[in-house]
Formats: C-alpha cells, sequence, structure tokens
C-alpha cells in the first residue's frame, strides 16, 4: 500500500470516528462538518481506485 492510499484510509477511518463522537455528543453542526468530509474522502478515493470497505472488515 502506497503513502497516498494509507493516508486517506487512515483519514476516512479518523472522521469516521470524528463523525460517531460529533452524533453521540449531540454536536448537530460538526456532525454535518464531518459528514460533509466523510463525503469528500470517500469521493476521492473512489478518483484514485482506493478500495474503502477494507476499512469495515
Amino acid at each position: 500500500m502506497d503513502a497516498f492510499t494509507a493516508g486517506l484510509l487512515q483519514r476516512i477511518k479518523a472522521t469516521e470516528s470524528d463523525l460517531t463522537m460529533a452524533r453521540e455528543t449531540g454536536d448537530d453542526f460538526l456532525a454535518e462538518v464531518e459528514q460533509a468530509e466523510l463525503e469528500d474522502l470517500h469521493r476521492l478515493a473512489a478518483e484514485h481506485g482506493v478500495e474503502v470497505n477494507a476499512l469495515h472488515v
């Protein structure tokens, strides 16, 4: 795995964690920000052929 892929997958994992925390604490604004970031990261992954489903195994 190259550095780009590893970094992207790490950012996705961290953003998913941050999104969960924002939802659990009821911070709707932060949850929206994290959700948008996660969508951007997933789009970037798709554009570069990075398989994201591996994170959920």
